[in-house]
């Protein structure tokens, strides 16, 4: 079975709204895209460059349009993101998107039913980059696998994010983690099962 892996760069309040540059998603007002620029240093840097490794990609709607429109001329940067299989969730695009994008090897996916079709294939592990309102389905139905984390040290207020109330209780394990000079902590998360509850304090039987 495939694992889904969301990889995110967050703020403290969880804001995950364009991260990367000024232009990148201005939708709802948002006026801070590109916020993560002041934080990168050789330790980000090395993990991410880790993670653009080959993979196969699980996109909603926005992010694939957005990605679309820049990486098929920037594939000297990230190869395997022109390489592998871009999953599209959409309701609206055609069954295969190439036609519509002219970006090679992207695949729509119409519902949950497929997504989980797609965990239970042959094949690689599935990253979900950006995708707010997927990774919150994904979330809701208990398909996320493991998450990897880079909370950065500033609060937004407004803007796009990668938990809502529609998570159900899960609970994940910390496999892996650093802190860089910036103050950015890149964690690693694992699904471990329920959530367990107690009294702190109280007598243990």
């Amino acid at each position: 079975m495939r694992k889904i892996i969301v990889l995110s760069m967050i703020t403290l309040d969880g804001v995950m709204q364009a991260p990367g540059g000024q232009t990148e998603d201005t939708s709802g007002g948002f006026k801070y895209g590109g916020w993560t620029e002041p934080y990168g240093n050789d330790v980000y840097n090395k993990v991410v460059q880790k993670e653009l490794e080959p993979a196969d990609y699980l996109l909603g709607r926005k992010t694939f349009e957005i990605w679309a429109a820049y990486w098929p001329q920037h594939g000297d940067f990230w190869p395997g993101i022109n390489k592998g299989t871009k999953y599209v969730f959409s309701k609206s695009m055609k069954k295969r998107n190439t036609t519509v994008t002219g970006w090679k090897n992207s695949v729509v996916i119409k519902n949950v039913t497929d997504i989980k079709k797609l965990k239970k294939s042959e094949g690689s592990h599935i990253q979900v980059w950006g995708s707010s309102e997927l990774v919150h389905l994904l979330l809701k139905n208990d398909l996320v696998d493991e998450l990897r984390l880079k909370i950065h040290p500033l609060t937004l207020g407004k803007g796009k994010k990668l938990f809502d109330n529609g998570a159900i209780p899960a609970a994940f394990i910390l496999t892996e983690s650093i802190v860089t000079s910036k103050g950015v902590i890149i964690a690693t998360y694992k699904r471990a099962g329920k959530v367990k509850t107690g009294t702190i304090g109280a007598k243990k039987k």
